[in-house]
């Protein structure tokens, strides 16, 4: 026979007992997420050597070295959607020590091609130390879009002295293909401008509001 008092004794630990449940099951999601947006996928075939996938949803685009589609007698990798609806975007990247680019300025500069980029897509370049970003550009305020030909695009940061780490990419973000190519890593001069928009003036300007 039920007995009243006694179930709802144990409602608390039941609660208690949907509560974490649901709790473990918010914090799983995460840490995969976490752990694709950071470390290769499971799979890396065609993916070129030294490179990787990653990105919120990975799974979702494919990588290959392209050597139909060359530009100046250069190979290139495509990063291509695999389904004719893609949520979240993918990327084909490496990282590796800042310890050769501490207190210097880079830029990345590469040969890009899209074709039917229906959202957007773009070179781009992260600074950290440890899990803190230091410097950022990923193309977003100037994007690729729809169809290009081969053309030239930098993204350049600073790398301060306290970076552990440097990223870089082309990432694509829905339906289309791009093609990488000729891709190059060079220290510059202060001359050149930095891309990320972050970087803060010498002095303050136009106090008086008369320019």
């Amino acid at each position: 026979m039920p007995n009243p008092s006694r179930d709802l004794y144990r409602l608390p630990s039941r609660i208690a007992m949907v509560c974490t449940f649901c709790i473990v099951c918010l914090l799983i999601p995460m840490s995969l997420i976490r752990l694709v947006a950071q470390t290769p996928t499971a799979s890396r075939e065609g993916v070129p050597k030294g490179w990787f996938m990653a990105g919120t949803k990975p799974a979702e685009y494919e990588s290959i070295v392209d050597t139909r589609t060359a530009y100046n007698g250069h190979p290139s990798a495509s990063l291509k959607a695999k389904g004719p609806t893609t949520e979240g975007f993918g990327t084909l990247m490496q990282d590796f020590r800042a310890d050769r680019y501490l207190g210097k300025r880079v830029r990345l500069s590469a040969f890009v091609k899209s074709e039917g980029v229906q959202k957007w897509a773009g070179l781009w370049m992260r600074v950290d130390k440890d899990q803190q970003i230091l410097a950022f550009d990923n193309m977003q305020s100037r994007p690729i879009k729809g169809t290009t030909n081969w053309q030239q695009y930098d993204v350049v940061l600073d790398v301060p002295q306290s970076a552990t780490g440097i990223f870089l990419g082309i990432l694509l973000e829905g339906q289309g293909t791009v093609w990488l190519s000729a891709a190059k890593l060079n220290v510059v001069g202060t001359d050149v401008s930095t891309t990320s928009g972050t970087r803060l003036a010498d002095g303050p300007v136009n106090l008086s509001f008369e320019e």
